[in-house]
């Protein structure tokens, strides 16, 4: 029975892995795999990361002097990972789609609240509190929803945000024209898209192209009543200039299921802990922003679908298959 280390896992990792598993030895371990724990892969000829492990290049040798030649990736992304180092020593497989539903529903819930207050009135209400002033919202019937990024997660959006009455524009290096047309919505140029959208919701992966694609300049293209979301990559927004911004009041809210310096605090209680990182601390601080803590995949459909894809991976590779689908390329 093949061996498996699992990095980064939580009860419900446990849960779902243990219930779709039949054919490993999984070893489970709750810290981060970085320099300091991929020793703990000894033995094992397959490991499992998360989105906030630090696969680097002096990782990726410790994996290979402990015999791993596989590591499963139970996420989309994969831009934690040193690719060009681990090409030719490593084969990497991931969960290109789990749940679109998912992290789209998430983003819509994420808007619902930020602009109807339910977080404040929930709080007011607890302790019976039934004013209902400064909870005024406004209509997203006939408003503009600017999708950067039309995979399958920006579709569903899109699909959520033509349910309540929207106006779409959506920004793609690579379009899809027969779903525009089908949807009703054009493509624009992102300068555009941050000028003309009422409420910008951010469903691309992060490359080179895209880090920091919400920065000074963006930001400052954009309507003073203008919400930004994310549930994407962290690193897709300078958060400094976000916090400039939500400062000035260049723009109205934010809504954020990711952080770019998210590593060392998301997934983890932190209650009892003075948080280091001041723009985190101020952003978590202020009325118009509402930040969770990554969990917008966190469904059980989306468990289900990531422990199952996850595990055939492993099956298809030990089984001496080589080209899948949902590999990793090496694309820089």
């Amino acid at each position: 029975m093949e061996k498996i280390a699992f990095f980064d896992t939580k009860p419900y990792d446990y849960e779902s892995f243990t219930k779709y598993n039949k054919n490993y030895d999984i070893r489970f371990f709750e810290d981060k795999l970085n320099p300091g724990t991929a020793a703990l892969s000894k033995g094992c000829r397959a490991v499992c990361a998360f989105v906030n492990d630090d696969i680097n290049s002096e990782v990726i040798d410790i994996l290979r002097e402990n015999g791993t030649e596989l590591l499963l990736m139970r996420c989309a992304g994969y831009n934690n990972i040193d690719l060009k180092y681990a090409e030719g020593k490593l084969t990497i497989l991931r969960v290109p789609a789990y749940s679109p539903y998912a992290v789209a529903e998430h983003a819509m819930a994420l808007i619902l609240l930020l602009n109807r207050k339910v977080h404040k009135s929930y709080i007011r209400t607890r302790d019976y509190n039934f004013s209902i002033n400064g909870l005024t919202g406004f209509d997203l019937h006939g408003k503009t929803a600017g999708i950067i990024g039309t995979g399958k997660i920006g579709q569903v959006f899109i699909d959520i945000c033509k349910g309540f009455g929207m106006n779409i524009l959506a920004s793609d290096p690579y379009p899809n024209h027969e779903f525009a047309a089908d949807r009703g919505f054009e493509y624009v140029s992102t300068d555009k898209l941050f000028a003309e959208s009422d409420i910008i919701s951010l469903h691309c992966p992060l490359t080179k192209d895209t880090r920091y694609i919400v920065n000074e300049d963006s930001l400052r293209r954009m309507k003073k009543n203008a919400f930004i979301i994310n549930t994407s990559r962290g690193k897709l927004i300078d958060s400094e200039a976000l916090l400039r911004a939500l400062r000035e009041k260049r723009i109205a809210a934010a809504g954020l299921d990711v952080y770019e310096e998210e590593t060392d605090v998301f997934y983890e209680d932190r209650s009892g802990d003075i948080i280091d990182d001041e723009v985190l601390s101020l952003l978590v601080s202020m009325p118009n922003v509402i930040i969770t803590s990554h969990q917008a995949f966190l469904t059980e459909e989306a468990l289900s679908s990531i422990a199952q894809v996850t595990l055939s991976n492993a099956d298809e590779f030990f089984s001496g298959k080589t080209e899948f689908a949902n590999k990793v390329r090496a694309e820089y």
